[in-house]
C-alpha cells in the first residue's frame, strides 16, 4: 500500500453475499461486534487487526485478500 491510500473493508458485501447480518457475522467469526461494526462502516482505514481479518476470512471462507478494497484518500 502506497502513501495516500487506504484499505476498505468489504463486510457489508460478503455479509449480504451470504445473508447474514453484522451480528450473524460477528457469532460466525467470533469478533466482536463492535469491531464488524466499525470495519463495516468505515469508509477507510490504515490498521486492522490481523487475528480478526484471519477469523473473518474463515467465516466467509474467502482468501484473506479479498476482505480488501484499496480505495485512494481523498
Amino acid at each position: 500500500m502506497s502513501r495516500g491510500e487506504l484499505v476498505r473493508l468489504r463486510i457489508k458485501e460478503l455479509a449480504a453475499r451470504e445473508g447474514w447480518t453484522l451480528k450473524e457475522v460477528s457469532d460466525r467469526s467470533g469478533v466482536p461486534y463492535s469491531t464488524i461494526k466499525t470495519y463495516a462502516v468505515s469508509p477507510g482505514m490504515t490498521m486492522a487487526d490481523l487475528a480478526a481479518l484471519i477469523r473473518l476470512a474463515r467465516a466467509f471462507d474467502v482468501l484473506i485478500e479479498d476482505l480488501f478494497e484499496v480505495i485512494e484518500d481523498k
